[in-house]
């Protein structure tokens, strides 16, 4: 059974997802993962934390490529 939290391999798959998307695609997936994790808020706070956590690998590659 796989587990509701972020494992490694869930990161590492995120990061090399987020790698291949344009700057839109990237700020749409960000924005999906908050909305999810804001639809999750006070009923699920470990799937919530999932969703923010993919959320925040994706908006680590776009403030890399901004620097």
């Amino acid at each position: 059974m796989r587990p509701e939290y972020a494992t490694p391999e869930d990161f590492a798959k995120w990061r090399s997802h987020a790698e291949t998307l344009c700057t839109v695609s990237l700020r749409y997936v960000i924005a999906d993962c908050r909305s999810a994790a804001a639809g999750l808020r006070h009923s699920n706070p470990i799937r919530e934390g999932y969703y923010e956590d993919q959320a925040f690998t994706y908006a680590d590659e776009l403030a890399r490529r901004s620097r």
